[in-house]
């Protein structure tokens, strides 16, 4: 029997943390929510979901998949794996590919990579200028019009420093309703800059990467969305003074969203006192007050989501001196994890809350969150069956050689964190079962 025809029951799954339910997908949909043990099961294949928390299909507006140009650190289709393994059902792949993702034909060309593989469905992010350079913008209508229907831009790894073209990029993007994203860096004031700066930086030696380069580009940017009446997203907020610079943005009305990222959540500029390149990152990791604001801003909603920002990289760009590695960290299979340990696990947010921040509120700010591949839907009969179960009981110790995604460059190695993915559905397809990885077309176990 093929997964794509396969019935499934979820018995006894607690839906988004509370009452348990028999919970059946039927021909991509959530077909019928019945209590706990109820269920038909005839013919169906049954999962058992009991103590485990059901929620939508978890939604990445923030992911590097490295394809085409940079498969030896990863590919759509392991990226994606990885993606799954997470819990994951849909992906936004950033345009810093080579050839950068900033004509329709590339767009298209990862799109489709995306289908192929069959993981997770993967929408492609445009840039928002010719080959990152920021000279120029690339061809937005055209890959808003392609067949990958970008709706979000961004030259993330790159600020859109020159304020001409970002007012242009705005302005232009409220055509078909997209949003520039982005990667918010002064250039000029961090050149040669290695990780946060402050105590620690100045007691290592490690030229130091100041919060205000984050925050005069958010506080320049809000002022030029407001302006021009379009939407921004703001990449892997950081800084304290980045939540409080969105949160002034939001109370005047300003449609401005913002992320954060797991390791955001939870790692400090401390850790570069090991020297070891897993922790250097772009941003940087920040101080434990910094830690502390973007927990206060995630949990208020001044930041939106959560966001990975998964760039894996091969050994040779990691497994070398701090100054000549490359920033990045992996993150699609730790996401939910860290999520739990920092903010439900603290009462901060609900697994309704979670279900908000890594699947609803995502899909709506990349605009997959209607038509026949939606993403981010609630669970309930009729919706698309885009789910994943977890166990939040379960502890496990993250080794990155043994991780999906191609690169082992993950900065939770040797490191216990709560929950554990059990099943991911992809419109009622399992992509993951019983914690392990499912290809289409592979017989049920």
């Amino acid at each position: 029997m093929s997964l794509e025809s396969t019935t499934y029951v979820l018995r006894g799954a607690r839906l988004l943390g509370g009452d348990a339910a028999d919970v059946v997908l039927r021909d991509g949909v959530i077909a019928e929510i019945t209590a706990a043990g109820t269920a038909d099961t005839t013919g169906a294949e049954v999962v058992d979901a009991a103590g485990q928390v059901l929620l939508p299909g978890l939604v990445d507006l923030h992911t590097h998949l490295r394809e085409p140009g940079r498969e030896d650190a990863e590919t759509v289709a392991s990226g994606t794996r990885a993606a799954a393994a997470g819990g994951f059902t849909a992906v936004h792949a950033m345009a810093n590919t080579s050839p950068v993702a900033d004509t329709a034909g590339v767009v298209e060309q990862v799109y489709r990579l995306g289908q192929e593989a069959g993981w997770a469905d993967v929408h492609p992010v445009g840039a928002v200028t010719v080959g990152l350079d920021g000279e120029r913008l690339a061809e937005l209508g055209a890959m808003a019009d392609s067949a990958a229907h970008v709706r979000v831009f961004s030259d993330d790894g790159k600020c859109v420093a020159d304020p001409v073209l970002m007012r242009r990029a705005l302005e232009y993007v409220k055509a078909f309703d997209g949003v520039v994203a982005q990667h918010a860096q002064e250039p000029r004031l961090t050149e040669g800059a290695q990780m946060n700066e402050g105590i620690v930086s100045a007691e290592i030696g490690l030229t130091g990467w100041p919060a205000v380069a984050e925050e005069a580009i958010i506080a320049r940017d809000v002022l030029l969305a407001e302006h021009v009446g379009s939407r921004l997203h703001v990449c892997h907020l950081s800084t304290a003074g980045s939540v409080e610079i969105v949160r002034w943005a939001k109370s005047r009305g300003i449609d401005v969203t913002a992320e954060v990222t797991p390791h955001h959540l939870i790692l400090t500029d401390d850790l570069a006192r090991s020297y070891d390149p897993t922790f250097k990152v772009n941003p940087p990791l920040r101080t434990a007050a910094d830690v502390e604001a973007v927990r206060e801003g995630l949990a208020d909603g001044t930041i939106d989501i959560v966001a990975t920002d998964h760039a894996p990289h091969s050994r040779e760009d990691k497994d070398c001196e701090w100054g000549a590695a490359a920033f990045g960290m992996t993150g699609l299979e730790t996401a939910l994890s860290v999520v739990q340990e920092t903010m439900v696990d603290t009462g901060r947010l609900t697994w309704s809350d979670v279900a908000r921040v890594l699947s609803a509120a995502p899909a709506r700010i990349g605009r997959v969150d209607t038509g026949p591949a939606a993403q981010g839907r609630p669970v309930a009969v009729g919706e698309p069956a885009n789910l994943t179960l977890v166990d939040p009981a379960a502890r496990r110790t993250v080794d990155g050689g043994t991780q999906v995604t191609a690169s082992g460059n993950t900065p939770f190695r040797g490191r216990e964190l709560p929950g554990q993915v059990r099943a991911t559905f992809l419109r009622g397809r399992a992509t993951v079962l019983d914690g392990t990885p499912v290809a289409a077309g592979e017989a049920v176990r």
